[in-house]
């Protein structure tokens, strides 16, 4: 039988804690140890798992040994923490965003890739059903070549939440960086790279300093071009969270979309995964039917799924599916997205300082 790994979880907020649920319930893992500030609530959750609470990293690691980390604390402590990890030779899980910044981004993706010590990065949409049932038909005939995709991600953010993480009002802590960089890794997993943007963004209703709203357009490496809505001080239900279905902790409105994608033959609502394609043999026209159909797929926990990634990775039995460099590229989009809405220009990838 396989020796369970011990793995430390460092960040026991609203993620934190599910991957701390969830390691404790994987037949390979176990959860070794907490890092967070010595406060009553994180010494009451580390005592409900029986397991010691550190208040920093190097402390545990000098402690004693694990088999790897899952790093879900702050985005400012993610470079500081994750580049101990791999100093220490232990494999993270790395929440998204990668980090705070480009630079530190960049940073951490050659200090990985240089000692050889896997970073994978938190973007766990990435193992969900849904993105594998899409690409089977994004990637066939019926759709024809991408041309064109609009995606939103529009819900409320209650007080609640930034008084629990007053750091989210802050220049770093916005939707752009926490919620949008799951919506690029999904567009160019979906769409290939992204070359260009030209965004616009307002902080009217909260005046945080950190924006609310956010409106884009993409231009993709194949031509294809995108729009795209952001904001977390709506009433709407045109995002992943209440569309997936995969989250209960979120209502879910099953027949709603976040995502529709164009092509040159048919297209793909999502995630409601209804299709329309024009039939084989004939030349597309706005004059014909379409013929319709829903995209199969079999629900699974897309957090559950990248643990057991996770765990193969940690074994050096897979490479991590979304990279420290694979995480960087997305900031380097999000970066793209900034300096557009700062210049009010379009601003193309390739011309970002890398």
């Amino acid at each position: 039988m396989t020796e369970r790994l011990d793995i430390i979880l460092s960040g026991p907020g609203l993620i934190g804690r599910q991957h701390a649920k969830l390691v404790s319930q994987h037949p390979d893992c176990r959860l070794a140890a907490i890092v967070a500030p010595e406060h009553a609530e994180n010494i009451a959750f580390a005592e409900s798992y029986g397991v010691p609470l550190y208040t920093g990293l190097e402390a545990a690691f000098d402690a004693r040994r694990f088999d790897a980390a899952i790093i879900s604390s702050p985005n400012v402590f993610h470079s500081g923490q994750a580049s101990e990890c791999i100093r220490r030779g232990v494999p993270a899980l790395v929440e998204k965003p990668v980090t705070d910044t480009l630079d530190t981004a960049r940073e951490l993706a050659e200090l990985s890739e240089s000692a050889g010590v896997p970073i994978l990065v938190g973007h766990h949409r990435t193992y969900s059903p849904l993105l594998e049932a899409a690409e089977k038909f994004l990637r066939s005939a019926d759709f024809g070549s991408p041309v064109a995709l609009q995606g939103s991600a529009l819900f409320y953010k209650p007080a609640s939440y930034f008084e629990a993480g007053p750091w989210r009002t802050k220049h770093g802590g916005g939707p752009i960086l926490i919620n949008l960089i799951h919506e690029v890794g999904l567009m160019r997993y979906f769409f290939g790279e992204i070359v260009s943007v030209f965004a616009d963004a307002s902080n009217a209703v909260r005046g945080f300093e950190v924006e609310d709203s956010v409106a884009i357009t993409f231009r993709f490496e194949n031509g294809a071009l995108g729009t795209f809505l952001l904001s977390d001080t709506v009433g709407s239900n045109k995002s992943w969270e209440m569309t997936s279905g995969e989250n209960p902790k979120y209502p879910n409105y099953p027949a709603d979309d976040c995502y529709h994608f164009a092509g040159t033959n048919g297209s793909l609502d999502f995630p409601s995964m209804r299709v329309r394609y024009y039939k084989a043999g004939t030349e597309p026209s706005w004059w014909l039917p379409f013929t319709d159909g829903q995209a199969a797929f079999t629900r699974a926990d897309p957090l559950m799924r990248q643990l057991d990634h996770f765990v193969q990775v940690i074994r050096g039995k897979a490479v991590p599916r979304v990279s420290a460099r694979d995480g960087y590229r997305n900031m380097l989009v999000v970066q793209a997205i900034n300096d557009s809405i700062r210049s009010r220009s379009i601003v193309r990838v390739a011309d970002i300082s890398h």
